[in-house]
């Protein structure tokens, strides 16, 4: 068995769990209650038949948004203080090897690039189509495959992953516990769930967030809604999980050179001379203003880890 067969075989109809039967053109659930389209890629369709209807909202928004938030992720700033994320997200990762993992919100398979080769299988699960056609093109392959569908209701069989990884997924889904019960279901007994999302406990990011989300064409204001600590953390431990990591990262340097597809001025950036180094300079002056008394919660990004019980029960 191929590892991409050994991924689909992981998948299930989201509406009543059953397994799946495949042809070219449709995936059935056993019963054959419910079918779903594949697309000319090879993309399963589970969200163009069930979809919340606030997942329905950000896939128009991201189907809409999609080649200006592609574009951002390729400038030069961008990329430097993505680097120095990615770098501390790293560091709270277990070494070696991290066997199946499953990608929820995925876009363009942000966590899957960084991981790389750790990745032993793996799915990418999003709502929008076009995100899931810039991921499958750039990473699809035998080790990796990508299906539409909706976060709060994951086409993934009880206990099929080892880790589950989300970048910037959480803050568009309202209903947390019902996607943190969904990635606990998805998750092996002692998995491992890994996150990197907007973070709001900082009085300052509320209020400048408060206005920007309402103004800003690439954000919209009442499906998105960055963490916070204290609603955040209790409803994890509800649906059983143990918190073993929160982490805040990102200060004034990640307002200026991390929101190119917000702040018209930051595009810009791009075309000054040493703008990396510069960049590089910004994310290191945010660590240290992190490190001060009282400043801890304080970051624009929170980094997290929480574990599935080994008992598999909450």
């Amino acid at each position: 068995m191929s590892l991409r067969s050994e991924v689909l075989e992981t998948l299930v109809c989201p509406v009543t769990r059953e397994a799946l039967t495949w042809s070219d053109e449709w995936v059935a659930n056993s019963s054959r209650s419910h079918r779903y389209r594949i697309s000319e890629s090879g993309i399963p369709l589970f969200a163009e038949e069930f979809c919340s209807a606030e997942g329905r909202i950000q896939q128009h928004h991201y189907d809409k948004v999609a080649a200006a938030y592609m574009e951002s992720l390729a400038y030069p700033h961008t990329l430097a203080y993505t680097e120095a994320l990615d770098d501390a997200f790293l560091a709270l990762m277990e070494k070696g090897g991290m066997g199946r993992v499953a990608e929820i919100c995925c876009g363009r398979g942000e966590a899957f690039r960084l991981l790389r080769e750790r990745v032993g299988a793996g799915v990418g699960v999003d709502v929008s189509i076009s995100m899931l056609e810039a991921a499958r093109r750039e990473l699809g392959g035998e080790r990796i495959a990508f299906v539409q569908g909706d976060a709060t209701a994951l086409p993934i069989a009880d206990g099929a992953y080892d880790n589950v990884v989300m970048f910037g997924g959480i803050h568009h889904v309202n209903d947390r516990e019902k996607l943190f019960s969904e990635v606990f279901r998805i998750l092996k007994p002692g998995g491992r769930f890994y996150w990197r999302e907007p973070v709001s406990d900082f009085f300052l990011w509320r209020l400048l967030r408060a206005i920007i989300y309402r103004l800003s064409p690439a954000l919209d204001h009442e499906t998105e809604r960055p963490l916070l600590y204290r609603e955040t953390v209790p409803v994890l431990e509800k649906v059983g999980f143990e918190l073993r990591r929160w982490e805040t990262y990102g200060f004034l340097g990640f307002c200026f050179f991390m929101n190119s597809d917000v702040l018209v001025f930051n595009r810009a950036f791009r075309f000054i001379p040493g703008i990396r180094a510069i960049t590089r300079g910004f994310a290191r002056l945010d660590e240290l203003t992190l490190k001060l008394p009282g400043m801890s919660r304080a970051g624009l990004q929170v980094l997290g880890v929480a574990q599935k019980p080994a008992s598999g029960t909450p």
